[in-house]
């Protein structure tokens, strides 16, 4: 049933829900898709009609989804627009501040605005105006290309440049969203309103569903029939959804905080054991680590984590590689301390045996 065609009080409730756990106090409308790349493709057709500007600035190393527009935005691996070229026009990738493999010559502690001020002192002065840029896309921490934690001073600054020339600033929170960190959505880690929210995956609590939370200023000028889809916020979903926020609200973010910091604790002692392991990181259940040949030149050993990946599959445990060199762990929210223990513990003995 469509949202477009009838009134869905699911479709209602959820709407407002979305808008009070949202960051940010100020008029917001929702917008319902199917999917994160849905979610996506909306955002980026808001941010053209609403500003009336041409092009984008996204991020070396992200993943938006893989239709077009969010395929053009994306960077984290070439297989991924192999032979799909040429892509959208008019969008440019800035580098995004990994602490571990930083992208500029910076200071640790100013490595995020530095990238920053590349956007500002770079790309807007020979690449694109300001005034043409409709928005910044992000992922608060970057999924597929490596679960990459920003530094602290990167969205502060990064705000500060969309607030200074205008500019939209669309947070993905598909992957690391809907309490996976810790918190409702990760940009809650720093502090910062985005004026997009992106999300899908976990909002649906295992049904399609995805949505867009925006100003309802900019929502204002999107007329009717400019953007539709036809199953988007179906009362299902949207049902399965408002349970889901229920539970995240009521145990699940707790959990994602205890059990995240009890697997943390054991995963920081993995360095010393297996020289293999590098950059223990995580945010509540959302966790990796990388695998190098040499934790001085910190070269990733691609190899390695598709071994350690494989095996650990065969012995009853889901992984899955992000980046040259990483392994992420992303379990459900709702997992045991000893179901945390008994994973981790086929971790260390496929790493032992590669020790």
């Amino acid at each position: 049933m469509a949202g477009t065609d009838f009134y869905l009080p699911e479709a209602v409730d959820l709407a407002e829900t979305l808008c009070r756990i949202t960051p940010g106090d100020y008029d917001k409308q929702v917008f319902f898709t199917n999917s994160g790349t849905e979610s996506t493709e909306a955002a980026m057709k808001l941010c053209h009609y609403a500003t009336g500007r041409s092009s984008f600035i996204s991020f070396v190393g992200a993943f938006h989804g893989r239709t077009y527009g969010s395929m053009s935005l994306g960077s984290s691996k070439s297989l991924h627009r192999a032979r799909y070229q040429p892509l959208l026009a008019g969008i440019y990738h800035a580098p995004y501040p990994n602490p571990y493999r930083p992208p500029l010559d910076a200071p640790a502690d100013r490595l995020g605005r530095a990238c920053v001020e590349y956007i500002e002192q770079t790309m807007l002065n020979h690449l694109v105006r300001p005034d043409e840029v409709a928005g910044i896309f992000v992922e608060t921490i970057q999924g597929e290309g490596g679960y990459v934690i920003p530094p602290a001073d990167f969205y502060p600054a990064l705000r500060e440049l969309c607030d200074k020339y205008e500019i939209p600033l669309v947070m993905d929170e598909v992957q690391c969203g809907m309490g996976r960190t810790g918190k409702m959505y990760a940009i809650e880690h720093w502090d910062v309103v985005p004026d997009i929210i992106l999300m899908a995956k976990g909002i649906g609590g295992g049904l399609p569903l995805g949505a867009i939370v925006a100003p309802t200023q900019m929502m204002d000028r999107w007329t009717s029939g400019a953007h539709a889809n036809t199953f988007g916020g179906n009362p299902v979903a949207c049902a399965a959804a408002l349970a889901t926020i229920q539970l995240l609200e009521t145990e699940l973010l707790d959990n994602a905080n205890r059990v995240g910091a009890h697997m943390l604790e054991r995963m920081h002692t993995w360095p010393n054991r297996f020289p293999a392991v590098d950059n223990v990181r995580g945010l509540g259940l959302m966790l990796a680590i990388d695998l190098v040949e040499d934790s001085t030149t910190r070269k990733a050993d691609h190899e390695l984590r598709n071994t350690v990946v494989d095996e650990a599959f065969e012995r009853g445990l889901l992984l899955l590689g992000a980046g040259a060199g990483a392994i992420r762990l992303c379990p459900p929210l709702i997992l045991t301390e000893e179901l945390a223990d008994e994973g981790l513990s086929i971790i260390e003995e496929v790493l032992t045996e590669h020790n």
